[in-house]
């Protein structure tokens, strides 16, 4: 007898590298609509429905299930469709799946991203509450306040609330008695998997106090908060999550990032991605993968040289204030204020006394910020 599975869906090419999407308890593969077509180029892309939400049985799981056996489910799906390493992505339930998944089951992670999620949910009483009330009065009134836990204000996606009130109440209760149960914190540390967390800004589930908790104690993790998000950050702030995720799962952006922030720092870097809007998303993606990814990765010139050739340029386009950018870079890449001073001299003569006199104002400005 064929054991019951997960619904889902694939998309991509299938022997590109396979990525699994995890979806947050009351909503369904739905929350990913606008993510997981952008990320079909590189991978293949399954997205699976939680027991008795989306299309997926109500009796995968019962009263007190636990997140272990949510992720029993996910390495079974991923079985029957012949994937054995993945890449994993989830929200909240679904990311708490994933660090499960990278702690318990590290030979079948490949990489690993948690967003909008938490190594334990605040404790099991006001989740035994909400899994008692669902098995008493169904999920209407928690599907009407649904919108101002998971958007920020103005801000809905009907498609889902309409997910979260048809998902089926038993189920939905059991995945409440998971996530009362969990708590992972003591085994963040032996997570192995190349791991990013993105926290939405204003999220009142799982704030970014969450994230940071999870990335200080995951061995090299990288975390990215998003401006404008809340708890269901796919939905509402697509471009940024794809780009986060596009950056954390291609190898050429990811060494591009790791770049990108050893020389420009972290503060900037989150500062950028977090205030990725969709129109400056693909822009994000681009410079992360060709710029640093390919550029200020090649090892003919280190870095400190590639600092002065590109103070050099900016001074000459008149960029000064990607100049004040460079100038900090600069430092971190081991120049004094004595050899970027004499950088900015030789500009003098090849691209302008005016250029060069403005491109000094801007240098002894960062300079004295040190």
């Amino acid at each position: 007898m064929t054991a019951k599975l997960p619904h889902h869906t694939t998309e991509g090419a299938p022997a590109a590298p396979a990525l699994l999407l995890g979806s947050s308890v009351g909503t369904s593969t739905a929350l990913w609509d606008a993510v997981a077509p952008e990320l079909t180029t590189t991978h293949r892309v399954v997205r699976w429905d939680l027991p008795g939400h989306g299309k997926s049985p109500a009796d995968l799981i019962g009263p007190g299930a636990t997140v272990a056996d949510l992720a029993a489910l996910v390495l079974a799906l991923a079985d029957s469709l012949g994937i054995d390493r993945f890449a994993y992505a989830g929200v909240s339930l679904g990311g708490a799946v994933g660090l499960h998944l990278a702690a318990h089951h590290p030979e079948r992670v490949e990489s690993l991203a948690v967003i909008c999620s938490s190594a334990h949910f605040g404790g099991s009483a006001r989740w035994e509450e909400r899994a008692a009330l669902v098995r008493r009065e169904g999920l209407a009134s928690l599907a009407e306040s649904a919108p101002d836990r998971w958007f920020t204000s103005g801000f809905t996606v009907p498609r889902l609330v309409d997910d979260h009130r048809n998902a089926d109440p038993g189920a939905y209760a059991a995945c409440c008695d998971a996530l009362a149960a969990y708590d992972i914190r003591d085994a963040l540390p032996t997570i192995t998997a190349p791991t990013l967390v993105v926290a939405g800004r204003e999220d009142p589930a799982t704030p970014p106090a969450h994230a940071r908790e999870i990335a200080d104690a995951v061995p090299g993790a990288s975390l990215t908060e998003l401006a404008g998000a809340s708890h269901l950050a796919p939905a509402e702030r697509p471009e940024a999550v794809t780009a986060a995720l596009r950056t954390h799962l291609t190898g050429t952006a990811a060494s591009g990032m790791a770049v990108r922030r050893a020389v420009l720092g972290d503060a900037h870097v989150d500062r950028a991605q977090g205030n990725t809007t969709p129109f400056t998303a693909r822009f994000q993606d681009f410079i992360s993968r060709y710029a640093w990814g390919e550029i200020w990765t090649d090892p003919t010139l280190a870095h400190r040289e590639r600092s002065m050739i590109t103070m050099t340029a900016l001074v000459a386009h008149g960029h000064y204030d990607e100049l004040a950018m460079h100038v900090r870079a600069a430092r971190r890449n081991g120049l004094t204020p004595e050899e970027i001073g004499a950088v900015l001299l030789q500009t003098a003569v090849y691209c302008g006394v005016p250029a060069a006199n403005s491109a000094f104002a801007v240098a002894q400005r960062v300079l004295a910020e040190e």
